[in-house]
């Protein structure tokens, strides 16, 4: 039998081991083909069992061999001790720790150690100030719009010389008066359900952040199709006229009536000649993105309640006649694709940190992403400290 050392154990000690302990199945994979001794048994840890050469596939008789050495490991100390290192390729890994904490307690050392997972753990600053620059830039892009929504409106083509283009959806399925309220309340209810999200997220700020610099983003595109190219009224149940705002200032407060009303029909707003693309697309598409990204992947009834929104608000925006279908579909992919865009290279620290080209191509989002490293965790907290029952919870 085996002697009592365990580090002057030979290849044929650890495999007798193995076997009186119920792991001969790992006998000849450590000892035949590895050659672990008594002293490269010492210093085996969890990891060496699940990755190469060795890569264990069986999760419990891992837990179970590595439960069974770390336990020869605390019981063999003194021989333990005398090796004096405790890496793998230059790094500590995870059962290091755990080894040097055991000899720590028994020692009765006040030594300070921070966990593997910890070091490597990613932190997300808040950056509120980097949040307050985004919101500026989304509320002056967004007066922008409106003064351009303002201009396109007193541009707007005659509706008896430029009658609506041929479209066929518009052309097949006739207009349904009450269908672009119902759009917008669509897209009141995706607002509410993402500005909760934002409101218990634990990364509020990174949130709004990329929030504000989507939108701010689209709609300053927005700005440059409105203005370039004026398309003709989709139906003939808007009541369009051009030349409407005279001078400078009529055009100014116009335009302030547009942002703070939302450009929504429900508050009294009734614009003209900003066909290309569709704003409410763009908002329903961001809100539904925003929810489903930061909200827990199995909140499946959610994600499914807010496309259901998204595509139904689509709908109600071409049965009101209000847009062109393809103001719709180009509205909904340029903003689903800078979402996807923008969330690949932030999700990406070797995009957005190593190569040069986003700084130069994209140095918004090089700033405000600078010292976002790595996916951003659903993770969620009460903001206040009232009430406590409700904090607890989170």
């Amino acid at each position: 039998m085996y002697s009592t050392s365990a580090s002057t154990w030979t290849c044929s000690d650890v495999e007798q081991w193995l076997i009186h302990n119920g792991f001969q199945q790992y006998s000849k994979i450590l000892c035949d083909k590895h050659k672990i001794d008594g002293k490269a048994l010492l210093l085996l840890n969890e990891d060496d069992l699940k990755t190469p050469p060795l890569q264990l596939h069986i999760l419990g008789d891992i837990k179970r061999l590595y439960l069974l050495i770390s336990t020869l490991q605390t019981n063999q100390t003194s021989e333990y001790d005398s090796i004096d290192t405790f890496k793998t390729n230059g790094k500590p890994s995870s059962g290091d720790f755990i080894h040097l904490r055991r000899r720590n307690i028994r020692s009765k050392k006040n030594v300070q150690y921070q966990d593997s997972t910890d070091i490597n753990k990613p932190k997300f600053e808040r950056e509120i100030h980097k949040t307050v620059i985004s919101f500026v830039y989304a509320f002056v892009v967004a007066l922008l719009t409106a003064f351009v929504m303002v201009v396109v409106h007193d541009r707007v083509p005659d509706m008896t010389k430029y009658p609506p283009l041929p479209d066929i959806f518009l052309d097949s399925v006739p207009m349904i008066p009450w269908a672009f309220q119902a759009c917008e309340m669509c897209g009141l209810i995706l607002a509410s359900i993402f500005s909760i999200t934002i409101f218990i997220h634990k990364h509020r700020f990174i949130v709004l952040r990329r929030c504000f610099a989507l939108l701010g983003t689209v709609f300053l595109l927005r700005c440059v199709t409105m203005f370039v190219t004026s398309l003709s009224v989709p139906g003939i149940h808007l009541q369009c006229a051009g030349k409407v705002y005279g001078d400078i200032w009529t055009k100014l407060n116009r335009a302030f009536e547009i942002s703070f009303g939302l450009g929504m029909s429900l508050t009294g707003v009734h614009t003209c000649g900003d066909y290309m693309f569709s704003g409410h697309t763009v908002c329903l598409t961001m809100s539904n993105m925003f929810i489903t990204e930061y909200t827990p992947r199995r909140f499946t009834l959610l994600h499914t309640l807010t496309w259901v929104l998204n595509l139904f608000g689509i709908f109600f925006i071409l049965a009101g006649h209000e847009h062109y279908s393809i103001d719709v579909v180009i509205a909904f992919y340029i903003s689903s694709r800078l979402f996807l865009y923008y969330h690949t290279l932030a999700n990406n620290k070797t995009l957005h940190h190593a190569d040069r080209r986003a700084q130069v191509w994209f140095p918004m989002f090089y700033y405000f992403e600078s010292n976002v490293n790595g996916i951003v965790p659903n993770q969620y907290e009460w903001p206040f400290k009232w009430p406590r029952s409700i904090k607890c919870y989170f």
